[in-house]
């Protein structure tokens, strides 16, 4: 049977991020992919300027729609737009039978909140709990574990906090820090470094769908989590390194990096 990966998330329109990366990314690694779409952006390398989120009750149709006929192996989360959607999909993910991974999409690469302050707390209470990994940038493991986060050690301690929550595994991205891209996974009470050489490009759109999709494809493929996180780190790595260098702002990664 051939792997098949569900991504629960946004549309982005010139391609870079969301469900459209995330597909992508699912085809690169031989799963077939499956979405329920949470909420349109108009968007492009530039910026973007407008967000509707979907009704709730359309949202869960979809996924209904999709577990119904095609069950994944492993699905994932991105951006969920508002509180009442987060829940309606936290409902259906109470029921999973297979790996989630939530990417806790709370703000655009371009600065545009794609999650409002008030849905945090229904992010933490009531999806984090339904997770086998969450995979937060240091920004949103600020705002799940309530301290500053800027260097190796605040990402151990804030990926711990994190696991109190409800979540077993915590993936903590470090592409913000100077010096190496560090990511610290939280696994089995071990601490995991993932390390790659920093890249000095604006090419970087939709990095953390297309992360967090490759560890997806790879969990549904059936490898552990460390394993799944040491694959989608080489991937992504690569495929930043190999930006095709499209638009006029922050462009997409190289979706067909082969290594």
């Amino acid at each position: 049977m051939i792997p098949v990966a569900l991504t629960i998330a946004g549309s982005d329109p010139s391609g870079g991020a969301g469900i459209q990366a995330d597909l992508k990314t699912f085809h690169r690694f031989g799963v077939y992919g499956t979405s329920a779409v949470t909420l349109l952006t108009v968007q492009n390398t530039v910026g973007v300027s407008r967000v509707v989120t979907m009704p709730p009750d359309l949202v869960v149709a979809q996924l209904d729609a999709v577990l119904g006929d095609v069950p994944p192996g492993a699905a994932k989360t991105g951006a969920l737009g508002n509180a009442e959607v987060l829940r309606a999909v936290a409902e259906r993910a109470r029921r999973f039978a297979f790996p989630l991974v939530v990417d806790p999409v709370m703000i655009s690469k371009h600065g545009a909140a794609l999650l409002p302050e008030d849905a945090g707390v229904a992010l933490a209470m009531e999806l984090l709990p339904c997770a086998t990994l969450v995979t937060p940038n240091l920004h949103e493991a600020a705002a799940l574990s309530g301290i500053r986060v800027h260097d190796l050690r605040s990402m151990e301690e804030a990926a711990e906090r994190i696991t109190a929550l409800g979540v077993p595994c915590v993936l903590v991205k470090g592409g913000h820090l100077k010096g190496e891209a560090i990511d610290v996974l939280f696994w089995d009470g071990e601490f995991h470094r993932f390390p790659s050489p920093r890249v000095e490009t604006k090419h970087t759109h939709g990095t953390g769908c297309t992360y967090s999709a490759a560890i997806t494809a790879e969990l549904a493929r059936g490898m552990s989590v460390p394993d799944a996180v040491g694959s989608a780190k080489r991937f992504i790595a690569g495929a930043i390194a190999s930006a095709p260098g499209l638009g006029h702002g922050y462009g997409p990664v190289n979706h067909w990096w082969q290594g």
